[in-house]
């Protein structure tokens, strides 16, 4: 690679001296496995020639050569392990060149522009981020012929480096205008010069064969001989971690080589325009990590995932720039041409991409089915919002029956907002004609207010209900398990579990309480006052009156459950018209 600036020139070097420092690690373990084979080939050549003979050479002669065969055997499983082994790549939809035409004349364009290959595919992730990612250890080549041999070698035909696979960051595409991901994919693309060295492209593939032969020997599988097989993936697992822990240093000073040069190459490339395209992505990462948790997560928690999450974050970054003054120019770009516009069928990629996300921080299955179905935006209110709201009431309701929480006896308090009477067939103190319990947001309201409120009894209740029901479900196989080799060349991944991402901490019983309480007032509030369940882009689940969003419930129910305090609540209640004494509508 050509050094167009002092400070590519120094990234360079710096990368290159040390895949060097790599290759020589290599080249050290190599000799070392050698060495007891040289010594007992030497010791067997002079007793050959009666040099040695007799005495305690014999002795020393056989040791050395039952030395030298177990340090082989040794060496020849650790190189079996790295050759065969099948690093992690990251989960990613593959992009090809018939559905993203426009797409691989951008990136081809760049890298001619940068003087750099051009990279070998595109795949799409579901993140707010953009990478090379060397996939040859994929490839139908075998690994072998290139892992474990110098960069440069007599008497078999050099292979050239393959060029890596451009990974872009689908909201990327949804919310960037064509200049701005160019921009932004600039220094990300001049990385592909670096990658097409030698020595770079061998020290790489020795780092990643170390990687995946310590995945591997971690992951033993299970069957009828695996006793037998935990000693040696045992001893080949260690030798891999710690010739892995001795090139860990230099691995991440290569890659620190490698990113100055091409941040340093881009740096003529729309400099000024990815100063702004910076911004965006920042703006990007808010808002599609405000929809994954606040939207996308609800649904997926009931066996819903939303189709359209790029689509979406697009509606959420409006929002945000509507709400946000600092962010008003930001609309102004939406009439530019966005960066989707370079797919054949971006709501095709979409879709793909929004599945990913679900099986990434969910863990949720490869396809559709009975208890895993999409959800469009327009559903989404009804099918989701509604549905979860009345599966808390429930849960909630279950939880007072299960703790031994009754109604209150004829003659005692109504529970009700202002002294709104009795409804047809059922009492105004939760019991129907017959003494049966009916849910009503009376009967919650009353146990969780006053000094002698049950909030904490029915937090643990609700977090242990919680807790069965997540242990009830379907699980996945688990994670890390190998992928499929019968799928597309870049559809590494199939239908074989991802490692789960987690979006979330684990919530406290006093949060998930608060939340069943919100959710029991929103159905009553739906059932007896006329609201409506929406959707906010940027807060998730929405409560609508008179097709405006309530915000202010969560501070009266917080006020309830922290502190047994009803006051706050039963003011919201009558502001809004709920009839806590009214039965709501469960699933």
């Amino acid at each position: 690679m050509s050094g167009t600036g002092t400070g590519e020139e120094l990234g360079a070097q710096a990368a290159r001296a040390r895949a060097l420092a790599l290759l020589r690690i290599r080249s050290r373990a190599t000799a070392a496995a050698l060495l007891p084979a040289a010594v007992a080939v030497v010791l067997l050549v002079a007793a050959a020639q009666g040099r040695i003979g007799g005495g305690g050479w014999d002795a020393v002669r056989w040791a050395v050569t039952a030395c030298a065969a177990v340090v082989l055997l040794g060496a020849a499983a650790v190189s079996v392990a790295i050759a065969r082994a099948r690093p992690a790549v990251s989960p990613t939809v593959p992009l090809t060149e018939q559905a993203a035409p426009d797409l691989y004349r951008l990136v081809r364009d760049l890298a001619d522009r940068l003087g750099v290959p051009a990279p070998s595919a595109i795949a799409l992730t579901p993140d707010c981020d953009s990478w090379l990612e060397d996939r040859t250890h994929r490839s139908a080549q075998p690994v072998e012929n290139s892992a474990n041999r110098p960069a440069a070698s007599g008497g078999r035909r050099h292979r050239a480096p393959v060029a890596p696979v451009l990974v872009i960051g689908s909201p990327f595409l949804w919310w960037m205008r064509v200049a701005e991901l160019r921009a932004v994919l600039a220094p990300v693309v001049a990385g592909t010069g670096p990658a097409a060295h030698p020595d770079i492209a061998a020290a790489r593939r020795f780092v990643r064969g170390l990687d995946g032969a310590v995945a591997d020997a971690a992951s033993a599988a299970p069957g009828r001989f695996t006793r037998l097989r935990r000693l040696p993936r045992g001893l080949v697992g260690w030798i891999a971690r710690l010739l892995l822990r001795s090139c860990r240093g230099h691995a991440a000073a290569m890659e620190r080589g490698v990113a100055a040069a091409a941040s340093e190459r881009a740096q003529a490339v729309d400099y000024g325009l990815r100063i702004a395209a910076q911004e965006q992505v920042g703006l990007a990462y808010a808002g599609w990590d405000r929809l994954l948790t606040r939207v996308a997560l609800p649904a997926w928690r009931m066996g819903r995932w939303p189709s359209r999450l790029d689509a979406g974050v697009v509606s959420a970054l409006t929002e945000l720039s509507r709400r946000d003054r600092l962010a008003e120019g930001f609309t102004s770009r939406l009439g530019e041409r966005p960066a989707c516009d370079l797919l054949e069928e971006p709501g095709v990629a979409d879709e793909a991409a929004s599945l990913l996300a679900a099986r990434l921080f969910h863990g949720g299955p490869a396809e559709t089915g009975p208890d895993w179905s999409p959800v469009d935006w327009q559903q989404y209110p009804e099918e989701v919002v509604d549905r979860k709201w009345r599966t808390e009431a429930a849960r909630l309701l279950r939880v007072l029956d299960a703790v031994g929480v009754r109604p209150a006896p004829a003659g005692g308090p109504d529970g009700t907002v202002g002294g709104v009477g009795t409804v047809r067939a059922f009492g105004a103190h939760g019991v129907d004609a017959v003494g049966v319990a009916v849910p009503t947001l009376a009967r919650v309201v009353e146990q969780l207010s006053g000094p002698d409120g049950r909030g904490e009894e029915l937090a643990a209740g609700i977090s242990a209900a919680v807790a069965r029901e997540e242990a009830a479900a379907p699980q996945q196989p688990p994670a890390g398990s190998p992928a499929s080799s019968d799928g597309d060349a870049l559809d590494f991944w199939g239908t074989d579990p991802l490692p789960l991402l987690p979006l979330q901490p684990p919530r406290t019983g006093t949060e998930l309480l608060a939340d069943h309480v919100a959710a029991m007032v929103c159905c009553a509030a739906v059932d007896t006052a006329g609201a409506a369940p929406g959707l906010d882009w940027l807060d998730g689940p929405a409560l609508l009156v008179d097709g405006e969003r309530r915000a202010d419930l969560g501070s009266p129910v917080l006020s309830l459950v922290e502190d047994g305090d009803a006051g706050p609540l039963r003011c919201w209640l009558a502001s809004v018209g709920v009839r806590t004494d009214k039965p709501v509508r469960l699933v």
